[in-house]
């Protein structure tokens, strides 16, 4: 049975660049997110049901910090419209207040008003 969402999901007004925190290496772009969750965009699959360890860099006037930090678990990867890139969901775990507000601020200056 499908999930139903519970917090709508914002659409950013350009990718962030989303790397793995423990080795340093690029996974793909932040194309959406919400408080609960986020989309990233890659040019090849990700693993399901596996946890990831994620770090996004963000510009000054979005935080007080240079990266955000958090962990995430993927929920489901499938071909991208453009069938040349990954789509996959994650559900995010473990984010510390900080963070949190890191992604607010977020959702706040970079998510299309609809």
């Amino acid at each position: 049975m499908a999930e139903q969402r519970q917090v709508k999901r914002r659409h950013l007004i350009y990718y962030l660049k989303v790397i793995e925190r423990n080795t340093a290496k690029p996974v793909g772009f932040l194309i959406n997110i919400t408080t609960k969750g986020i989309m990233i965009m890659s040019e090849t699959p990700i693993e399901a049901d596996k946890i990831f360890h994620f770090k996004i860099q963000l510009q000054t006037d979005l935080s007080e910090h240079e990266f955000l930090n958090f962990d995430a678990k993927s929920k489901w990867c499938e071909k991208s419209v453009n069938s040349d890139f990954y789509d996959t969901g994650f559900e995010l775990i473990d984010v510390n207040a900080d963070d949190f507000r890191g992604i607010e601020n977020v959702i706040e200056a970079l998510g299309f008003n609809d």
